[in-house]
């Protein structure tokens, strides 16, 4: 029938009874029940015999009964099998690819057979057409067995070909059958047009599944067929493709209409029926399969509807609607005896979208529920109510989510129905439906019997002539009969055999990667969607496993997912993935994001709490669009091996839904990841159930062409899983509950999450080690060994060793001669009164500090809570905060704090730790933290003595105490383990650090070594990094592919294996500065050493070979785990010079390897290792510059050098650079002069002299220019990773020197007779720019002369300048050095000897520009009428001998000035005062200061001004330049003079109602001109507060620390000690000098407030002075509004105080 006919037939008078309704009123409900008013009820008899029919009783059929069904004839089941399209046009020639057949053999006729034998199996055409002429179809050749063909005459061949084949494509029919779908569906939309789409990976031959989902079509879902969805190049187009046919028999026929919609499918993953799922869900949009008629009557059939919405109707009629749709479709399913479901919530019709999911708001389910169980019994007769209610299930209620993942409150209904046959036996089941009657306009109950018909339900009973409704109804009595028979067959059939497979055994295989446990070390990436809220609990594996990363999903996962179950024990770090696409190197991704501390949670679909609209959820086209590239991006830099050794990641999916869209996220995700690993070796997919992992699989096979099958789970629950996964899991060797010492002997549990959060630190609990899981295992012997055997070979120490040292049996752990004294350092608490203390270990390189250190660490975990600082990497400030919340952890109050004792382990720089410590609120003025800082040195006893802080020393070398100890425990050792002779780290002590040992050790076992081997290589590469970078190594990995293990993923062969007997000599530890990782290092540094002299000497290896050969191993700058690590230790062992003042054995002007090299091979060897290392690491800028170093330093070849610094310059612009630009023209320059020292300077050298000092000063003062802003000396510089950048001041000591060497040069100039004093002060003259270079021609000069002049007139501008410029760069110091400090003891050490140099090359500047007391005596005795102007000039000039011409000059004066010659001083300064015409404003602070420091220093002077007399002064001036001048000085004397008193005797000065404000323009003036100096520096309170008035009340520092130095030294010489003023600024330090009574008399007491983390100090009305503390932990946390006491000092900073009190605390 055509579909015209067919749409005639369907119009017949007997119309649907819901179509009819829906043309008049809603039905009318009583109110008490459905019950009709009119009694009379139509009935059929037992024998179903014609009945009277009511002619308003119209038929009662399914919603479908409206549309018209799909139109399938004979051909509907043809699939086409095409590839592509020809793109020749319809004359194309039909090939392998256009071959189109049916999809069941059975269905294939001769002609197909044909086809298929010699198109696609290319069977010879003879033997092909002669079973063509045996009638040779489809069905034949299935039953066909190998025998059979050949009786037909097949050969041999062909027939084997052809039963395999056949047997391949029945099997590919199984595993196709579940996602066909009629063609209709893929109609386009009227005038759309198909564009041509290349069908990129559908397989061509028969025995290949086409990339085509396909559904059985003896389900009850109608046969589906979803489109082939290619994404395209920006990954986002979905394109669907239309097969067409080119033969008539196997041609498509399909309905096209114009309100026909072209669907793109997305089939949900449905409720597996008769069963209460409620992980499961639905996504708005989605697509069922199209409704199907009954098929083997188990798989149900499947009918959609619509409930009216609550705005069109009321609550009452949608229930009706809904139980109405319910027991009508139940009836039909019960007679029809097949399974079914109907969903309520899924579009029905054709032009809504087809099975489209929509979904019903519900406001409660229990009116369903109740609706459903109260209604069951109106519709079914009595005596079938039971059996009713027995074959149809409650209602199940299944969520709808929007298409981005979030909640959209609607929901689908889902009722099934199960007729068993026990329950339906060979009964009919009548419904009893209340329907309106037209004419009387009420309710009457009419008999229904309804049966399926294909894809609806009809009522049989519905037509109008009794004859053909008593017809079908015997017809359907038989019927019957013959469904209850198959149905009890059916049921017979569908009972499964018990699963066998062995899937716990696979998931044991995939999670450990065939290892007996899961270990710890392995990195976990999980992918995740959507948690059902059931299944979480089940999750808990993921807390055990501490994934390093998940990929989520959900969107809501945060809020009520996987996310947030997981964070309530575990800290996880919420990101995105775009914030891992970055250009900052590997080790600030770690750092920045904390990766490998904390677990990442990175959600791929965005968040649904999120306010930003790019981190919200996307729908899956749109996540295409927008997400997959940073997705990609992720993914790259995630599993690039530098980031992850590929031996130590896993790959988990966790897939709770079905994923049947090709397009979809998390399929994205999974081919990122693929293609990122090479294949899915790495990874393993956990599916909820088999439908999961069926579409799952299909899905990779599609896009990856991979089978992963075997890397799949899916036949275990998810608590199977999570159980089996928590029992691989290693034992713990740690306590599950922690607990840290408290006051008065208790104790607080230290949460796992709380422990977390402190990633810096290692904690060291009270209980450590004590009841540990793997304390009670078997293999608890075996962990021992291990532990005893890593430590004793050279690893790290461990919790573990200190512990089993403590077992019963064992010998005490080795206490050090050391050990007490170390011991007793720290444990008088007492005696320390700063806040924060440091205490420094200074030990050899391998001699055991470290191990003694953590020793002590560990007999005090109940006295101090203790903690190892274990990333140094970390910032200062990180660490800071962690030590302070350690501290305060578990402590609701402020009093009673246990101290924290913190190890680290050769820092950077302590004292900025110990600062940033002291700038936390939280501490108090007692001692809350002790840093013990192990420092690596070659000469400790040397470092001990030159340390100012209090510090204990180790050498290598044990006393006899100790060498007994060692012997006694190589004596347990060697009962307790097989081998303890190589535990070489251990036998090395034993040896007392013997050579001789270590040689023959060394000798013994790299005699048959081959250098040229892959091991060879590699040890030789490790030799040479161990012994010139202390604490280097190489990562596992890397060492690994160094020596050719190639997957180490199984680990067929390990390193160990590989590098034998050579592995006895390194170690393999772990490593977490740098991400965490394996590496491998030589035991001992001395070990390293030994083993390089081998092979230099032995195998004939030079320094420059090995370092040559290290620089050409591409290997080695590939990506790998710790490249960045590595790369900084090959540099640094290039440029990195050794400094004595910084504990090294040497001062170096190179890198130890380079000076090695230098000595043993020459030149031409250094050049060409570090012109290799520069190709190598062609960004670095360090290496050009050291090479231009090597250049000018030691080959005097300026040429070269000048080269080298340029292109240095070209790739970073830095002041260091810089710097090195113009040292190299000093150095020319300074070669130049001293060329010239032995012959007669020509005016062509001194030309060339003076150009080259001009391009020097250039190059300098670019350095300093840049050294305001220096952020870093180089991204590839290992040892300024940490330290705060010190202010360069290279730049103005480069300049100063450059300028002096000019000046010598030009004062010996043969220019005048040395007798001729005139003319030699004419050139001085010159010089100063009083004269012009003109004035020096004379008539008497010789040519020569002449020729100098010329040159001198030629750089008259630059000659001019040296003066002024020399002036102006001693100011900069003077300011330097006075007004700032060092944060450091290092730094001090550094300044002290800036500070020497400057001083010479001031000596020399006022040796050359001074004029003598005799020849200003001379020159006014000829000229009697000089100038006021000149004797002003000539005041300055002595002022500037006596370096008192500046404020920071005049501030120094009081420690090098005595009264005379400061009264001296101050004569000058008046005279200037008095005398100048205008006065600047320097001119008048310096006045000011010169009273107040003779004040100081002679107070009963005649000279000094009175106070007042100042501050009139001071004021003037104040009101002449405002707020906002740069000359600091002034508002330094404005607080220094006018800071208010209690008794508030300056409160008629202007400048007393104003002090706040200038004391705030002193503090933005001095951060205007030096916080570029701030990050070493801090600011120098030069004067403090005394009790007296004016000027008696201003104390200067100096005469504190001259009050200390004299205590001091009383108290050393009357305890017989030699007087030790160096630890003067260990008092200040450790605030020991405010409790010095002497100290104590001279100085002010301040009251003032804390409020809110700062000072203030109130005094009336609105003067409200804010003072900065010196040390921020002298201020409480919390805010509280105490009142509190201290000195104030006043430094150019602003108002500072020290020793701050709690006054309400006795």
């Amino acid at each position: 029938m055509d579909s015209k006919q067919k749409k005639q037939g369907s119009s017949s008078s007997c119309h649907s009874m819901r179509s009819d309704l829906s043309k008049e009123d809603p039905p009318f409900f009583s109110t008490k029940e459905w019950d009709p008013p009119c009694a009379e009820t139509n009935r059929t008899d037992a024998n179903y015999k014609e009945r009277p029919r009511s002619p308003t009783c119209l038929s009662l059929k399914s919603d479908m009964s409206r549309s018209l069904p799909l139109d399938f004839k004979d051909n509907r089941n043809v699939v086409p099998f095409t590839t592509g399209f020809s793109t020749d046009g319809p004359q194309a020639k039909i090939g392998e690819c256009d071959l189109q057949l049916p999809p069941l053999i059975e269905d294939w006729t001769k002609e197909h057979v044909k086809d298929w034998l010699t198109i696609r199996l290319r069977v010879p055409q003879k033997t092909a057409q002669n079973l063509y002429d045996q009638e040779l179809t489809g069905a034949c050749l299935v039953s066909y067995e190998k025998q059979d063909l050949l009786e037909l005459g097949v050969p041999p061949a062909p027939a084997i070909q052809i039963i395999r084949q056949v047997e391949k494509f029945k099997s590919s029919e199984t595993t196709e059958s579940s996602v066909r779908t009629p063609k209709s569906h893929y109609q386009p939309k009227e005038g759309e047009s198909w564009k041509s789409t290349e069908m990129e990976g559908v397989p061509g031959n028969i025995d290949e599944p086409a990339e085509t989902d396909i559904l059985s079509t003896d389900s009850g879902i109608q046969s589906q067929s979803s489109t082939v969805q290619m994404l395209q190049r920006a990954r986002n187009k979905i394109r669907s493709l239309l097969y067409q046919k080119t033969t008539t028999d196997t041609q498509l026929h399909t309905e096209s209409t114009d309100k026909e919609t072209f669907l793109h499918l997305k089939r949900p993953m449905t409720r597996p029926f008769d069963k209460n799922d409620s992980s499961i869900f639905y996504r708005q949009n989605d697509i069922f399969p199209p409704m199907g008629g009954p098929s083997n009557l188990i798989d149900p059939v499947h009918e959609y509807q619509l409930l009216p919405s609550a705005n069109e109707t009321t609550e009452r009629e949608i229930l009706y609607e809904f139980t109405k749709e319910v027991f009508s479709f139940a009836a039909s399913c019960m007679n029809s005896r097949t399974n079914g479901t109907i969903h309520f919530g899924v579009s029905h019709q054709p032009e809504q979208g087809h099975g489209q999911v929509i979904g019903h708001k519900i406001t409660s389910f229990s009116k369903y529920t109740e609706a459903f169980e109260s209604f069951i019994s109106k519709y079914f007769e009595e005596q079938h109510v039971t059996a009713a209610r027995m074959c149809i299930r409650p209602p199940n209620f299944i969520q709808v989510y929007c298409e981005d993942g979030t909640n959209s409150d609607t929901w689908v209904i889902e009722v099934d129905v199960v007729p068993t046959y026990s329950e339906t036996q060979d009964k009919i089941f009548y419904t009893l439906l209340s329907i309106a009657s037209r004419e009387k306009k009420q309710q009457c109950k009419t008999e229904c019997l309804f049966v399926r018909d294909g894809p609806r339900s009809i009522n049989i009973l519905a037509d109008a002539n009794p004859r053909i409704v008593q017809e079908k109804v015997k017809s359907l009595m038989d019927k019957v009969q013959c469904w209850a028979s198959a149905r009890k067959s059916a049921e017979g059939r569908n009972e499964k055999e018990p699963s066998q497979g062995h899937q716990g055994q696979r998931l044991k295989q995939l999670i450990t990667r065939g290892r007996d446990t899961f270990e710890t070390s392995l990195q976990v990436i999980v992918v995740t969607d959507k948690c059902p809220s059931s299944q979480l609990e089940h999750m808990d594996f993921l807390k055990e496993m501490k994934p390093f990363a998940v990929f989520e999903f959900d969107p809501e996962s945060d809020v009520k997912g996987t996310c947030s179950f997981y964070r309530r024990d575990h800290i996880a770090n919420l990101h995105f993935p775009y914030m891992y696409t970055t250009q900052d190197n590997i080790s600030a991704i770690i750092g920045k994001l904390n990766l490998f501390k904390q677990t990442s949670w990175i959600f791929c679909n965005g968040r649904v709490n999120e306010e930003c609209e790019t981190d919200k959820p996307l729908s899956p086209n749109e996540w295409l669009k927008k997400r997959s590239g940073d997705i990609n991006n992720m993914v790259s830099l995630l599993c690039n091996p530098e980031f992850l050794s590929r031996d130590k990641l896993l790959v988990v999916f966790m897939l709770h839904s079905t994923v049947t869209d090709i397009s979809s996220p998390i399929l994205e995700t999974f081919c990122a990841l693929y293609r990122t690993l090479e294949g899915s070796d790495n990874m393993m997919c956990i599916c909820k159930d088999s439908t999961v992992f069926s579409h799952w699989k299909q899905l990779i096979d599609c896009r990856c062409k991979e089978d992963i099958a075997s890397k799949c789970i899916h036949e275990l629950s998810l608590h199977e899983i999570s159980s089996t996964i928590k029992k691989l899991k290693e034992p713990q060797s740690q306590s599950s509950k922690r607990f840290l010492p408290s006051t008065g002997s208790s104790s607080v549990l230290l949460a796992k999450k709380d422990e977390e959060t402190m990633t810096v630190l290692d904690i060291l609990c009270e209980n450590e080690c004590h009841n540990t899981e793997i304390e009670t295992k078997g293999s608890f012997e075996e962990f021992k060994k291990k532990i005893e055997e890593d430590f004793y070979r050279g690893g790290q120490v461990s919790w573990w060793n200190f512990y089993l040292s403590e077992k019963k049996g064992s010998l005490p752990f080795i206490k050090r001669d050391k050990y007490n004294e170390l011991y007793d350092l720290i444990t008088p608490v007492k005696g320390y009164t700063s806040p924060c203390v440091i205490i420094n270990l200074f030990h050899a390189p391998g001699c055991g500090g470290t191990t003694l250190a953590m020793h002590v660490l560990w007999n005090l975990k109940s006295k101090f809570r203790c903690a190892v600082v274990k990333n140094n990497m970390a910032a200062n400030n990180e660490i800071a905060d962690q030590v302070l919340s350690l501290l305060t952890y578990g402590k609701q109050e402020q009093s009673g704090y246990v101290p924290v004792l913190l190890l680290v382990d050769n820092c950077d720089d302590v004292e900025d730790l110990k600062q940033s410590i002291l700038n936390n609120r939280r501490l108090q003025s007692n001692p809350m933290v002790i840093i013990l800082n192990c420092e690596r040195t070659q000469f400790p006893a040397e470092s001990s003595r030159s340390s100012h802080i209090a510090n204990v020393f180790i050498v290598n070398k044990l006393s006899v105490k100790e060498q007994n100890l060692f012997s006694d425990k190589l004596q347990q050792l060697k009962k307790d383990h097989e081998k303890p002779e190589t535990f070489y780290a251990f036998m090395i002590m034993t040896n007392n650090f013997s050579e001789t040992y270590i040689t023959n050790l060394v000798s013994n076992t790299v005699k048959d070594l081959d250098p040229t081997t892959q091991q060879g290589r590699l040890f030789s590469f490790l030799a040479l990094l161990n012994t010139y970078v202390n604490r280097s190594y190489m990562s596992l990995s890397l060492c690994e592919a160094l020596v050719g293990i190639k997957n180490a993923l199984w680990k067929p062969e390990t390193l160990d294996d590989k590098m034998n007997p050579y592995s006895t000599l390194m170690i393999t530890f772990t490593t977490e500065e740098h991400g965490t990782f394996q590496a491998v290092r030589f035991l001992h540094q001395m070990i390293a050493s030994n083993c390089l002299e081998v092979l230099t000497k032995k195998h004939a290896l030079s320094l420059s070979e090995i370092t040559i050969n290290l620089l050409h191993c591409d290997k080695l700058y590939k990506s790998c785990m710790g490249k960045d690590f590595l790369v900084q230790n090959l540099q640094s062992m290039l440029i990195t010079r050794h400094r004595k003042v910084q504990g090294d054995d040497k001062t170096t002007l190179f890198s130890p390897l380079i000076e090695n090299i230098h000595d043993g091979e020459g030149s031409d060897r250094i050049k060409e290792v570090l012109e290799r290392a520069i190709l190598r690491f062609d960004r670095s800028a360090t290496l050009p510059q050291a090479l231009a170093r090597y250049f000018y330093l030691k080959e005097k070849d300026f040429k070269s050098a000048l080269k080298w610094a340029l292109d240095a310059q070209e790739k970073i612009s830095n002041s260091y650079i810089a710097d090195t630009v113009g040292q190299v023209h000093k150095s020319h320059l300074k070669k130049k002069t001293e060329d010239f020292g032995s012959m007669d300077l020509t005016p062509e050298a001194l030309d060339g002299c003076l150009t080259l000092g001009s391009e020097a000063v250039k190059a300098f003062q670019v350095s300093q220019k840049l050294a305001t802003k220096d952020e870093q000396i180089d991204p590839f510089d290992l040892h300024m990773r940490k330290k705060p950048r010190a202010y360069n001041t290279s730049g103005y000591v480069g300049e100063t020197e450059v300028m002096m060497i000019l000046l010598d040069v030009i004062k010996n100039l043969p220019l005048f007779p040395v007798s001729d004093r005139h003319k030699r002060d004419k050139l001085l003259q010159f010089l100063r720019g009083q004269h012009p270079a003109s004035s020096l021609n004379d008539h008497s000069n010789t040519a020569t002369v002449n020729m100098f002049v010329s040159v001198l007139a030629k750089h008259e501008m630059f000659l001019t300048s040296l003066k002024p410029r020399l002036k102006e760069i001693f100011c900069v110091f003077e300011n330097y050095f006075t007004y700032l400090k060092p944060r450091s003891q290092e730094r001090e050490a550094a300044d002290e000897r800036n500070k020497y140099k400057v001083s010479e090359f001031f000596r020399k500047y006022i040796k050359i520009f001074s004029i003598s007391e005799e020849e200003k005596a001379c020159e006014k005795a000829r000229n009697p009428n000089l100038s006021r102007q000149q004797e002003i000039v000539d005041m300055k000039n002595y002022l500037e001998i006596k370096r008192a011409d500046s404020f920071a000059g005049l501030l120094q004066c009081f420690n090098d000035k005595n009264g005379m010659e400061m009264e001296h001083i101050l004569k000058k300064w008046h005279f200037i005062f008095d005398n100048s015409r205008y006065r600047s404003v320097s001119d008048v602070v310096n006045f000011i200061l010169a009273n107040i420091v003779l004040h100081s220093i002679k107070p009963s002077s005649k000279l000094l001004k009175k106070y007042d007399e100042l501050v009139d002064i001071l004021n003037e001036e104040l009101q002449k330049e405002g707020t906002h001048s740069n000359v600091t000085e002034l508002y330094y004397l404005s607080m220094l003079l006018m800071w208010p008193t209690q008794d508030r005797k300056l409160e008629a000065s202007a400048t007393y109602k104003n002090i706040s404000t200038y004391v705030t323009s002193l503090k933005k003036s001095f951060h205007r001109r030096f916080s570029h100096m701030f990050p070493a520096r801090s600011a120098i309170a030069h004067f403090f507060l005394g009790q007296s008035h004016e000027l008696k009340r201003i104390v200067p520092k100096a005469k504190l620390d001259h009050i200390l130095s004299s205590v001091s030294s009383q108290k050393a010489s009357s305890s017989g000690q030699s007087s030790q003023p160096v630890k003067l600024h260990h008092q200040w330090q450790s605030g020991t000098a405010w409790s010095e009574p002497e100290v104590q008399k001279k100085l002010l007491r301040i009251k003032g407030k804390s409020e809110n983390g700062v000072i203030y100090v109130n005094y009336g009305g609105n003067i409200k002075m804010l003072v900065r503390p010196i040390y921020l932990g002298d201020i409480r946390s919390g805010y509280s509004r105490e009142d509190v006491s201290f000195y104030l000092g006043f430094s150019m900073e602003g108002p500072v105080a020290y020793d701050i009190k709690y006054e309400n605390i006795q």
